[in-house]
């Protein structure tokens, strides 16, 4: 089965067959998860889940999740063995660690890290022959907040492969607020993530509305807001001074190698993204 899954991404280079293969891992950890329960008790959310659940045209790295309510002795260790599982029953064999904590955090962490096992897939068999290398490995990041602050809704959405199984997700407005979140106050100084701006014009073009209320209790848990009673306004002018300091030239660079068509963020610019974020459209 993943050779053919493999085939109906038709990489066309190591660097594509490597997205493919991520993803295609996210989509078999989450049935492991879902067989173990977990979304009983959180639900899915970031990038992955907008490229996996809504078709998002570009590839994400990690898998992040949200407990459905605060809960400090959860442990993500108790949820390792299914995913471990279910890659062994399609013939697959992966590592699992569980992440060491330097600092104390709400985020409980884990890395799912493929072995061997896509040498054994005899991936150069395939025809037409999918581009491979032998020393490709692949590693997922797998997060889960365990003090979620409140505000949000979950929708139950349908996945097919590797069977047909139900993943709890936060709804679209309420994705879209976590990474207005995540764009306007990242902590890294540096290096800007293109794929936060690839997505907010995302959810803008599909006319999403922004759940603000959700916005604002993600702002004030990070202690990066203090303010229960933001407006629109006030938001867009957060989000402005936001474009009118970035580097589009970073920001385009981050993204390239997460999309396979570029000619969309030509048009990227200062100008467009203020012009675009008049088009916003907020919960009523």
């Amino acid at each position: 089965m993943i050779k053919e899954w493999l085939q109906e991404y038709q990489p066309k280079n190591i660097e594509e067959t490597s997205l493919a293969l991520r993803e295609i891992m996210q989509e078999v950890a989450l049935a492991g998860l879902c067989r173990a329960g977990f979304f009983e008790k959180a639900a899915f959310y970031g990038g992955t889940a907008l490229r996996i659940l809504h078709g998002l045209d570009r590839f994400s790295e990690d898998l992040d999740f949200s407990l459905l309510k605060p809960a400090n002795d959860f442990e993500i260790e108790k949820y390792l063995a299914a995913i471990e599982e279910e890659f062994s029953s399609m013939g697959m064999k992966v590592s699992i660690h569980e992440k060491e904590k330097k600092t104390k955090s709400n985020v409980d962490s884990a890395f799912l890290k493929s072995d061997t096992v896509w040498h054994e897939l005899e991936l150069e068999n395939l025809n037409p022959p999918i581009p491979y290398d032998n020393r490709l490995h692949v590693k997922i990041k797998i997060e889960v907040d365990t003090q979620p602050p409140g505000g949000f809704k979950t929708e139950d959405k349908l996945l097919l492969k590797p069977f047909s199984f139900y993943v709890k997700t936060y709804t679209l407005p309420d994705l879209f607020a976590g990474k207005m979140h995540a764009l306007l106050f990242r902590k890294w100084k540096q290096r800007m993530k293109g794929r936060d701006w690839y997505d907010m014009e995302w959810y803008i073009r599909k006319g999403t509305p922004l759940h603000l209320e959700h916005f604002v209790s993600r702002a004030n848990d990070s202690k990066d807001l203090d303010n229960i009673n933001l407006t629109e306004k006030e938001f867009k002018a957060l989000l402005k001074e936001k474009i009118n300091n970035v580097s589009m030239e970073m920001i385009k660079e981050d993204v390239r190698k997460f999309i396979k068509d570029d000619s969309g963020i030509r048009i990227w610019s200062t100008s467009y993204f203020l012009d675009l974020i008049e088009r916003m459209k907020f919960v009523g």
